[in-house]
């Protein structure tokens, strides 16, 4: 019996604990999870609530407690987010570079595609990756201005 109305004094302590939790959060549904958790809390720990001493400071300390370790914890899990995300494509160009295996074989498809192209193409195609002047590759091809 002395359990059921520790928790229903606890419970109406939920106002206070809103507006206590607003001071941390400063925002509505954050409040009220924080207020979720520390009335949880209480209710699991009420064994260790001595009777006679100042409930309303308990349950302050628990929530004060519970987001002091929720933030901890989530400011640890954005540090490892932001190493992660910190990284571009100019620093891992370094680790791509290693591998000239596959620039190798890029270019030996690119230059197998080459030769199989009529014959006639082959200097456009070769003038073009040259970057030779556009009037040069005309006469080169025999075209007319």
């Amino acid at each position: 019996m002395e359990n059921i109305t520790l928790d229903n004094q606890i419970c109406n302590h939920q106002a206070c604990l809103e507006q206590f939790a607003m001071k941390f959060t400063k925002d509505v549904e954050d409040a009220n999870d924080l207020v979720q958790d520390t009335i949880i809390k209480a209710i699991r720990y009420r064994d260790l609530y001595k009777s006679g001493t100042n409930l309303r400071g308990w349950l302050f300390t628990i929530m004060r407690n519970t987001f002091i370790n929720d933030y901890r914890r989530r400011s640890r899990r954005n540090e490892v987010i932001q190493v992660s995300e910190d990284l571009t494509s100019y620093q891992l160009q370094g680790s791509a570079d290693i591998n000239k295996g596959v620039n190798t074989f890029i270019m030996e498809d690119i230059n197998k595609a080459l030769e199989k192209l009529q014959p006639d193409l082959n200097p456009w195609q070769f003038n073009l990756f040259d970057v030779k002047p556009l009037r040069q590759v005309i006469v080169t091809l025999n075209y007319k201005l």
